[in-house]
């Protein structure tokens, strides 16, 4: 097992970094917020997960430790494969996927590209009381309160720009920005529409 690993940048491709360690180039596979935080010569550690097949040995990577425990917690689940598993985190933060899975939010999960109706309800059945609590609610609890509960297209825009690369405070920022207009427009927001309002508003068209 391959715990993590630290070394500097070599490359870094749409779906992937190469990562030389003592002078051994090794290719992570890692989500697009991942691969936003690395810098080419730069030096980088990635909490990683090797995943062995017959045909294959394949490095995956993460930004932090809680981010790999949950790629493997997903993997424990029937029909998700490591691909599913990291699809769901360039989606989903593990907070966010905590929080679905804790409200069996199966739309939040079926948000995933390949999670339908049925792979949702399993996966909450599976899941459920294993992947522990969001950070936020344990701190909300501590204190005595109970954790605020936005609207979930907020909850998945903030999610898909901090995949992209954003920092939360900045997803934040343009949720603010374009909260005011989306929810003018109806009570139903679209995410789609509401994801690329956001970007818009963080200056990308």
């Amino acid at each position: 097992m391959i715990a993590h690993l630290t070394g500097c940048v070599a490359a870094v491709a749409p779906d992937g970094a190469v990562i030389e360690v003592g002078g051994v180039g090794l290719l992570v596979q890692c989500t697009p917020g991942t691969l936003a935080a690395l810098r080419l010569g730069e030096q980088a550690r990635l909490a990683t997960s090797l995943v062995v097949r017959e045909d294959a040995l394949t490095l995956y990577g993460f930004a932090s430790d809680d981010e790999r425990n949950t790629f493997e917690l997903l993997q424990t689940a029937s029909g998700v494969g490591p691909r599913l598993a990291q699809a769901m985190l360039a989606v989903l933060t593990p907070d966010a996927l905590r929080r679905a899975v804790a409200a069996e939010d199966l739309a939040m999960l079926m948000s995933v590209p390949g999670i339908g109706r049925k792979g949702a309800q399993r996966i909450v059945l599976e899941l459920a009381g294993r992947l522990g609590a969001p950070a936020d609610v344990g701190v909300l609890a501590a204190a005595g309160r109970a954790a605020p509960a936005g609207p979930q297209w907020q909850e998945q825009v903030r999610a898909g720009l901090v995949s992209l690369g954003w920092q939360a405070r900045e997803a934040d920022q343009a949720i603010a920005a374009v909260e005011p207009d989306l929810a003018a427009e109806s009570g139903e927001v679209d995410v789609a529409i509401a994801l690329r309002a956001a970007l818009r508003a963080l200056g990308r068209p």
